[in-house]
């Protein structure tokens, strides 16, 4: 198996016990704030469509919105931010984000309020790629998988608590007081981030230019599909698990929350595992995710209306589809060395374009008439190419490695000159 590769950042320091912990656990706040505001409104779009005066449709849009703000914000706002230190570039992200969710609260119309949802998206893949660059700049080369995963934890953990807490929250006091409580969480973030954080210079090559070399590496596109595919399968069947769940196996309304706090269990888990599998293989961790996908979708399609085996189901399919994030962020990083920032926040643009694309196609199969369970097949089947582009993107590192081992040997061999 291919094992990742790189060094501690030139300037890095290297943290560890309580220093380190501290560190990641400031930067995987940000992810909590950030996967709490992302999810929660979800769970509010009636309330909302009620204080706007708009349509459930049209509440939709505010979801879209933010989806299309990761889109457009991860390339360009770590682009732009090339030349400034990785730490000072995450609080500054962090500073946007914490003023984007304020000003929703602050909204006043549905147009608006669509404004600031795009505006809080823009800094969502750029935080998360720069948060995992950092994060693994504190530990040793061998630990990177794990420093990743723990910065992924966040968004994991705001799936378990607070996308329910502050769901309860907005039911109980009114919607926005969502948008001021993440606010609140920006705010903790940055003064965490300024206390347990080190300060490390940027790369002194470090430019625009430099970072957007990645859009011309073949190895960071097929990460990329591979990643858009894979995450497009499990968004396939995620997108309609409510009425999988109330329609198919059965289960009270009342209950949908508990079961995806059930799904967030399994992201956790999943995250940690998948830490630690990228720190033994990059490309070895996203085979066995791809597969465990396949298999965990036929399998789901299977058992759906069996209400047990459904909710152990929904906590493996949790499982696995974050599995898949720390291998593929490391895959992306190394997949171009010279710009690890861009490359590291197209994973969040990729994950909301699969967003759309796996909705999209498990609408169609259910509008088809063929019943929510078929969106798991659906969702097998495009973790099936998920994994055709990932066993091609194995091979396309490997011939890479193999070109720079026979270069280095060409440039070390002495050449022989005949004797006069």
């Amino acid at each position: 198996m291919t094992q990742h590769q790189g060094t501690a950042a030139a300037g890095s320091t290297l943290l560890e016990g309580r220093k380190l912990l501290f560190a990641v656990v400031a930067l995987a706040m940000g992810g909590f704030g950030i996967g709490t505001t992302e999810f929660t409104i979800m769970g509010l779009l009636q309330e909302g469509a009620l204080d706007l005066g708009v349509s459930h449709a049209e509440m939709g849009l505010l979801i879209s919105a933010y989806a299309l703000g990761v889109v457009v914000g991860a390339p360009i706002l770590t682009a732009l931010g090339a030349r400034v230190p990785k730490r000072t570039m995450v609080l500054g992200l962090m500073v946007f984000f914490t003023l984007a969710n304020a000003s929703s609260f602050l909204a006043p119309t549905y147009e608006s309020m669509l404004v600031t949802r795009f505006l809080s998206g823009l800094p969502h893949g750029a935080y998360f790629g720069l948060a995992a660059i950092l994060a693994g700049t504190l530990v040793p080369p061998t630990k990177r998988g794990m420093a990743i995963a723990w910065i992924m934890l966040g968004l994991a953990v705001a799936n378990v608590v607070g996308v329910p807490a502050f769901t309860w929250l907005g039911q109980a006091v009114g919607w926005r007081s969502m948008f001021l409580a993440v606010a609140v969480i920006g705010v903790l973030t940055i003064v965490s981030i300024l206390a347990f954080v080190p300060y490390a210079p940027a790369h002194a090559e470090a430019s625009i230019r430099r970072e957007l070399t990645a859009l011309k590496s073949a190895s960071v596109w097929l990460a990329l599909f591979t990643g858009i595919v894979g995450f497009g399968g499990f968004f396939a069947v995620y997108s309609y698990i409510s009425p999988i769940l109330t329609d198919v196996t059965g289960l009270p309304i009342e209950v949908v929350p508990l079961v995806l706090g059930l799904y967030g269990l399994g992201m956790v888990v999943g995250n940690l595992v998948g830490g630690r599998l990228a720190d033994w293989s990059v490309l070895g961790s996203i085979y066995i995710s791809m597969v465990s996908l396949i298999i965990t979708m036929v399998l789901f399609g299977l058992v759906s209306s069996v209400p047990w085996l459904t909710l152990v189901f929904v906590f493996i399919m949790g499982g696995v589809g974050s599995l898949l994030a720390p291998g593929l962020q490391s895959l992306l990083m190394d997949s171009a060395p010279k710009a690890q920032s861009l490359a590291a926040s197209l994973n969040h643009s990729a994950l909301n374009i699969a967003n759309a694309i796996g909705a999209a196609l498990g609408g169609a199969v259910i509008s088809l008439g063929w019943g929510y369970e078929s969106t798991a097949y659906v969702g097998a089947l495009l973790a099936v190419a998920g994994l055709v582009l990932a066993l091609i993107s194995g091979l396309w590192h490997r011939r890479k490695a193999r070109r720079r081992v026979a270069a280095e040997l060409a440039s070390t061999t002495p050449s022989h000159q005949p004797v006069s």
